[in-house]
């Protein structure tokens, strides 16, 4: 079964077994263990390098209550994306260009209880800045001002909404962030957090690990690993390349 997953994962990973393997309703299998190797590392921003759940959820709920929608539901599909593809495909009718300025204002100013999550600054001050990049459905200057909002320096490489025409679940903005390192996108890994996320990284040929910060793992299971923080991820460097050892973690079979 082991070596099974590890040919369908391909290069780049491999398993660490330090405990017996254990079974999760039968749709998971639990290690202690688990390297990945690549030559970059492709993060997304919000519930991955920091929690801004509460000020997106606050001004979508706000926006949506204004145009007579579902709050819930708007807000549920707010996460992962641009704003103006959210705005699109909620409200079809509203000027979709005019509402996305007013929303991402209101996310500029909305900057309560955005803060770093655990382990995100210190992975990231622990890589060369020519082999990271954040990959944002935020605009730049939301970008700019949430990283400001978490302490989180702004990254010399950053690919935003306003740097793509079609955003995640697209591929678009992956290989935007790949092609902006010099790297292939078969030697990029991403961080993400949400199915939108995890479906642009996988179509853009990348391995994704997925943070279970926003979503629920059942939503997470195109990832190829899922951890609980940053504060899992220990970063070393074999043969010129970023190895990174996760623990704990889930493993998907698909």
């Amino acid at each position: 079964m082991v070596s099974s997953w590890f040919h369908a994962f391909g290069s780049g990973i491999r398993f660490v077994l330090l405990r017996p393997v254990a079974r999760d309703n039968g749709s998971w299998l639990l290690f202690w263990k688990m390297i990945f190797s690549a030559k970059a590392i492709l993060f997304d921003m919000d519930g991955v390098l920091m929690d801004s759940t509460p000020s997106v959820e606050r001004v979508w709920r706000s926006w949506a209550v204004r145009h007579g929608l579902d709050p819930e539901h708007v807000a549920s599909l707010a996460h992962g994306r641009r704003s103006i593809e959210t705005i699109r495909e909620v409200a079809p009718t509203l000027n979709a260009e005019k509402e996305n300025v007013i929303v991402e204002q209101m996310e500029i100013d909305d900057k309560e209880g955005v803060t770093a999550l655990p382990g995100a600054a210190e992975l990231l001050a622990h890589l060369p800045t020519d082999r990271f990049a954040i990959v944002t459905s935020a605009t730049r200057p939301l970008a700019v001002a949430r990283l400001g909002y978490a302490g989180i320096p702004v990254p010399r490489n950053i690919i935003t909404a306003n740097d793509v025409i079609y955003g995640k679940p697209s591929p678009e903005p992956f290989l935007k962030g790949a092609a902006l390192l010099g790297f292939d996108p078969a030697d990029c890994l991403v961080f993400e957090d949400s199915p939108a996320g995890i479906a642009s990284a996988r179509s853009a040929g990348m391995k994704a690990i997925a943070l279970q910060t926003t979503y629920p793992a059942d939503q997470l299971q195109a990832a190829h690993v899922i951890i609980g923080s940053l504060v899992d991820v220990k970063r070393t460097w074999l043969d010129g390349d970023i190895k990174l050892e996760l623990v704990p973690f889930r493993v998907a079979k698909s």
